[in-house]
C-alpha cells in the first residue's frame, strides 16, 4: 500500500507543492499537456532545480498573464470540468475549490458561489491546483493514505485584495480550523502557508502528524520564489509503501452527526433510529447521559458518509426536539463482506460475512430470520444462531 507524508514545518503554497511532486517523479511533460487542455489565457510552465537555504530543491514557475477578472465558483468549476482530466484528478481538483470556496465564504458571511475570488481565482493558482492534482494523480497519491505534517503559517502581515492582513490571513485560518489541522510554531515574520496551499493540504491529508511508519521509495522537495535567510523554503513529499501487513479491510472518510437530547418522549428513540438509517446513516445508536439540572437525557449518535450528512442532520431535526448537532470527521475500517443464505432445516437463514485477509472472522445471521427458523423447527434460538454460524463458515 503506498503511503504518503508531506513535510510543511516551513509552510506550503500551491506552487511549492506542485514542485514537489515533480520533484518525485511526477512526470512534468505530462502535468504540462494536461494543464494546456484548460479553457485559459496563455499560460507557461518551467522548472528548474535551484537551492534553498544552502539545500537543493526544484521550483515549477507559473507565468500568466495577469488578471482582474474575479471568478467565482462555478466558472472555476467549468473550467475543471472542460478539461477532460481523469475522474480522480478531476475530483481532486475540484474538492480544492469547493473547500477553498467554503473558506471564504464563511469568512465573508455569504453563499460560496458568490464568492470572488481574487488571489486564488488567479490564473497561476488554477494552474497550482490544478497541475498537483495532475501530479498526484501521476504518482497514485489520490489513492494513497496521506498524513500532512503541522503546518507552519509564519507571522507578521500581508497584503491581499482585501487590504493588509495579520497572518495567517482569514482564509487560511478557515480552512485549517474546518479541517482540524495543527499549526506549527515557526519564527519566520512573513507568510508560509498560503489558502492555495492550505486548501490543497487539507483535502489531500487523511491524517496529521509525524512520518508514518513506512519505506520511503521517493522524496520530492518543492521551493518557494523566496529565499529567506533564516529557513529552507521548501515543502517536502516523502512517498513510500506502508511497513505495515497490506490488510485487506476498507477504509473511508465518515462523519460522526451527534446531539444530546433531554425533552423528547422516549417511546420515540426507536422510531428516531429507523429513521435516520433511511436518511443514509451507516449506523445510528442512542446512549443514556445525565443533562443540565439533572435530567435524564440521551446521547444520539449516527455515522453517514459526507455525501449523507445533510440528509441525517435533517432528519434529526425533523425526528428528535434537538437545536442543534456535533459534526466531527472520522475514519471508519470495515471488513469486506458478502451476504449468503443458509439452509437450516428448510428454513432460508440469511448472513453477513466478514472478510479479514481472505478468511472469514465474523458470521452474523439476520436475527429475524433466526426468529423465524427457531418458530419453525422448535430448536432454541442460540443453538439456531451457533449452528447457521457454522454452516455459514465462520
Amino acid at each position: 500500500m503506498t503511503v504518503a507524508w508531506i513535510d510543511a514545518g516551513n509552510g506550503c503554497a500551491g506552487d511549492m507543492l506542485l514542485a514537489a511532486l515533480v520533484d518525485a517523479g511526477a512526470d512534468f511533460a505530462g502535468i504540462v499537456e494536461g494543464l494546456a487542455r484548460l479553457r485559459v489565457d496563455d499560460v507557461r510552465l518551467t522548472e528548474q532545480v535551484v537551492r534553498r537555504h544552502g539545500l537543493r530543491a526544484r521550483q515549477v514557475v507559473v507565468e500568466a498573464p495577469e488578471t482582474r477578472h474575479a471568478r467565482h465558483l462555478p466558472e472555476i468549476l467549468d473550467l475543471i470540468a472542460s478539461a477532460a482530466l481523469t475522474g480522480a484528478a478531476e475530483r481532486f481538483a475540484t474538492q480544492v475549490f469547493e473547500t477553498l470556496a467554503d473558506a471564504e465564504a464563511a469568512v465573508h458571511g455569504i453563499e460560496r458561489d458568490h464568492v470572488h475570488f481574487h488571489e486564488v481565482g488567479a490564473l497561476d493558482a488554477i494552474v497550482d491546483i490544478v497541475g498537483c492534482a495532475l501530479g498526484l494523480d501521476a504518482l497514485g497519491l489520490l489513492e494513497a493514505t496521506v498524513t500532512v505534517s503541522p503546518i507552519a503559517v509564519g507571522g507578521g502581515t500581508v497584503t491581499a485584495a482585501h487590504g493588509r492582513l495579520t497572518v495567517p490571513p482569514p482564509a487560511v485560518l478557515a480552512l485549517l480550523t474546518a479541517a482540524g489541522a495543527p499549526v506549527a510554531a515557526h519564527p519566520a515574520a512573513r507568510e508560509l502557508c498560503t489558502p492555495t496551499g492550505a486548501a490543497l493540504l487539507v483535502t489531500l491529508a487523511d491524517a496529521y502528524g509525524p512520518m508514518p511508519a513506512c519505506v520511503p521509495v521517493e522524496v520530492g522537495v518543492g521551493a518557494g520564489t523566496a529565499d529567506p535567510p533564516g529557513h529552507a523554503n521548501i515543502v517536502r513529499v516523502v512517498v513510500g509503501s506502508a511497513a505495515e501487513p497490506d490488510r485487506t479491510w476498507v477504509r473511508a472518510k465518515m462523519t460522526v452527526v451527534e446531539t444530546t437530547v433531554d425533552d423528547l418522549d422516549p417511546r420515540l428513540w426507536p422510531d428516531v433510529l429507523t429513521a435516520l438509517r433511511a436518511a443514509g446513516a451507516a449506523d445510528a445508536w442512542c446512549a443514556p447521559v445525565t443533562a443540565p439540572k439533572g435530567r435524564p437525557g440521551m446521547v444520539l449518535t449516527a455515522l453517514a458518509a459526507d455525501d449523507r450528512v445533510d440528509g441525517v442532520c435533517a432528519a434529526v431535526f425533523a425526528h428528535t426536539s434537538t437545536l442543534g448537532v456535533r459534526l466531527s470527521p472520522v475514519e471508519r475500517r470495515s471488513l469486506p463482506r458478502d451476504s449468503v443464505t443458509v439452509d437450516y432445516r428448510g428454513r432460508p437463514v440469511s448472513v453477513k460475512r466478514g472478510y479479514l485477509d481472505g478468511v472469514v472472522v465474523t458470521a452474523q445471521p439476520e436475527y429475524e430470520d433466526v426468529k423465524a427458523a427457531a418458530a419453525a423447527t422448535g430448536q432454541p434460538l442460540r443453538r439456531v444462531l451457533e449452528e447457521v454460524r457454522a454452516a455459514a463458515g465462520s
